[in-house]
């Protein structure tokens, strides 16, 4: 896309922030030019985020009647996947999903939880006694 080429269409999912985005200079070379977004990327975005905000109900619902680990719930309300939360805390995936069994997260290191923590921007206490 060229510099002129730019969106500018007002993303209200930015918050009216702008953000960099790559584009053909003048002079033929890429560079970086201040973008307010376009409404394809608003849309998409958006939709991600209800995504994220209904999965996060739904693992709430499940770790009120014992299904799953508070775990499960700070994933999906911080807009991460299992994928993600896998390459932020550097642990299997398979050990993650593992940990979603209120029992076995019951049972987890204070270090573990406080790599989950960490990544999720809570405090372990509040990972680890969540009243709701």
């Amino acid at each position: 896309m060229l510099e002129n080429e730019v969106p500018q269409e007002k993303n209200q999912a930015l918050n009216g922030e702008r953000k960099a985005v790559y584009a053909v200079g003048d002079d033929g070379k890429y560079k970086t030019v201040a973008s307010n977004g376009w409404n394809a990327e608003e849309i998409v975005t958006l939709q991600a985020v209800e995504e994220f905000e209904r999965l996060a109900k739904e693992a709430l619902e499940r770790f009120k009647y014992g299904n799953s680990s508070i775990l499960e719930y700070y994933m999906y309300k911080n807009r991460m996947d299992i994928s993600l939360l896998s390459q932020t805390t550097g642990f299997f995936q398979w050990t993650i999903k593992r940990d979603f069994n209120p029992a076995r997260f019951a049972k987890i290191s204070t270090d573990r939880a406080s790599t989950y923590a960490s990544v999720m921007g809570i405090e372990v206490d509040e990972l680890l006694d969540y009243k709701g």
